[in-house]
């Protein structure tokens, strides 16, 4: 017999099963080891959700109350467990509502595969009922996307959306399915995980020659300075990253999507960078004479005025998608690839050191940012509570373990300025696109990501009413998420740039609210308002020790600042402290 004979009858004597498509698409998130959904159905979608009926055993599917609900949700549990968020929604308007948060995974390299129902495919291009051309509303927020029409296509489909999702550096894919094609039955011989696309390279090749560059820049340095962001995380490259700083003895500071790579309470940790960042990190950042970049973006938010931006300094940048390369600032050096190979390649090269005079400026700028900024904030002198005291007295009660999920605006910057963490993947917040809204729905999926931990959903005024109606899903699914609203009666960020900025010219931006605490009870989720500092202490222990979810709303100053601050069109080190 010929080879090609004995591979014909191989494949003939695969076993095959006939199947719908929607079932074929449910085989795959289980061969994927995917265990939650989250999802809203509709009636393109209806085929998949009758599939999933039979399924529940071995798939848990959360339903929320708005498809950004889902994508959030997805987001925060894909943030908390390093896994792969899914999404399920119907066509037309259910599509169209996971674009924000499509766009905020994509910005913030969140993993989310998104499965989306779509009108029959005889009916594509009529302008059918409830049919939107979701692929090119969704291809620039997307990493991929793809429209299925024959069922055959949903296993190879699928298992290319999951590998394109989680590798390399990772983002959302959307696979689009008309109605027929989820319908539709076919011989279906089994789900191969994808490893390999033509064309698709996730991991840069390694060049040591680069990496030995870096090295000698770095054993030459006399002031050098290490400034890291969520690669690391997305990496699971902490351990290599400690070890890293721990023998070149460089501090390093996070962007707000690298924070608690490591412990906030590391030796050689000096703060976070940007806008509203620590002052040492950001006025010195024009003053070392080697920047080395690991897993960050250079994002304006940190960079300030480019044309003013560590133009002393020589620029190590180690990333691993090349298109982040001489972006935005011109590395010296350029070490592309997965952080968890270049950096202990990094750390074997480089020569043991301390910069004890170097570490002692950090300390310096510390020192003037705590008697001007800090301590007004943790340790207010008037009667008005400050969010920061809400954050130091939550850092006392869960000693740095507790994930914390911040929405987007004065809190937000104030959470992370001042929130402990022990342990990597502690802050979920939307970094790159600010969606406000997307706290509330992310602490949902935080939880479910990390189902033995406390997660803390610290929200605004503003931001919580975005989305509130995800209420609804903690009550149903009885998730227990703590969340904290830090109100002050104004949308604070905005009024903080027009009191700045715009003269006090406060347009639109004060802000009434319902009774938050009326609105949990009327979801069956306990709760209490707060405006006492003599009432703080209590009121967050009953918070946390409370079973199941509880709302805490807090009422704080109504034009507190968030300082330092880096003013728009200005560079990091004319940061101001008040």
């Amino acid at each position: 017999m010929s080879t090609l004979e004995l591979t014909a009858e191989k494949v003939s004597a695969k076993k095959t099963e006939n199947i719908s498509g929607s079932e074929a698409v449910l085989k795959a998130l289980i061969a994927e080891n995917v265990e939650t959904i989250f999802g809203y159905p509709g009636g393109a979608i209806m085929p998949i959700y009758d599939a999933l009926y039979d399924y529940q055993d071995r798939l848990q599917h959360i339903l929320v109350r708005h498809e950004q609900g889902a994508i959030h949700a997805a987001q925060g549990f894909a943030r908390t467990s390093g896994k792969t968020g899914v999404v399920f929604a119907t066509s037309g308007p259910g599509a169209t509502n996971l674009v924000t948060g499509l766009a905020d995974a994509m910005i913030d390299s969140t993993p989310v595969v998104c499965v989306t129902g779509q009108v029959f495919a005889h009916l594509l291009g009529t302008d059918a009922f409830q049919e939107t051309d979701v692929i090119n509303i969704t291809t620039p927020v997307t990493k991929w996307n793809y429209q299925v029409t024959d069922a055959n296509e949903i296993p190879a489909v699928l298992a290319k959306a999951f590998y394109i999702a989680k590798s390399g550096r990772p983002g959302p894919v959307l696979i689009d399915i008309t109605k027929n094609a989820q319908l539709q039955k076919f011989d279906y011989s089994g789900y191969t995980p994808c490893t390999h696309i033509r064309s698709y390279r996730p991991k840069p090749i390694v060049r040591k020659k680069y990496v030995e560059q870096a090295a000698a820049l770095i054993n030459a340095a006399e002031k050098p300075f290490v400034i890291f962001g969520q690669g690391v995380i997305l990496g699971k490259a902490e351990k290599e990253f400690k070890k890293f700083i721990e023998k070149s003895g460089i501090p390093a500071a996070w962007t707000i999507l690298g924070m608690s790579a490591i412990p906030t309470d590391h030796p050689l940790a000096v703060g976070m960078l940007g806008m509203h960042g620590n002052y040492g990190p950001n006025v010195l950042t024009n003053e070392c004479d080697v920047l080395i970049a690991i897993g960050m973006r250079f994002d304006d938010r940190v960079t300030g005025r480019l044309d003013k931006y560590a133009k002393q300094a020589k620029v190590i940048h180690l990333d691993i998608d090349p298109a982040e390369i001489d972006k935005n600032v011109k590395a010296t050096v350029s070490v592309w690839g997965d952080c968890k190979e270049t950096l202990p390649l990094l750390t074997e090269s480089i020569e043991k050191k301390t910069y004890p005079q170097w570490l002692e400026r950090f300390k310096e700028f510390q020192k003037e940012e705590e008697e001007t900024c800090i301590i007004p904030e943790l340790n207010p002198t008037s009667d008005v509570l400050t969010m920061g005291e809400v954050i130091k007295l939550l850092n006392e009660l869960t000693k740095g373990e507790a994930v914390i999920v911040t929405d987007v605006g004065q809190h937000q910057m104030v959470a992370c300025r001042y929130a402990k963490y022990n342990q990597s993947r502690s802050n979920v917040t939307s970094g790159g696109l600010g969606t406000m809204g997307f706290a509330l729905p992310a602490a949902i999926g935080a939880k479910f990501g990390a189902a033995d931990r406390v997660v803390v959903a610290i929200i605004g005024d503003g931001g919580f009413q975005m989305t509130l109606q995800e209420l609804g899903t903690i009550m149903q699914s009885n998730v227990d998420v703590k969340i904290i609203i830090l109100n002050n009666n104004f949308l604070g960020m905005v009024r903080q740039w027009q009191q700045l900025f715009h003269e006090k010219r406060y347009s639109f931006v004060d802000i009434t609210s319902p009774d938050f605490v009326t609105v949990a009870k009327g979801y069956h989720i306990e709760g209490q308002k707060v405006s006492k500092r003599e009432d703080l202490m209590n009121a967050l222990s009953t918070m946390l020790n409370h079973k199941g979810a509880f709302l805490l709303e807090v009422m704080v100053g109504k034009e507190n600042n968030v300082f330092p601050m880096v003013p728009q069109g200005c560079s990091v080190a004319e940061i101001r402290l008040k």
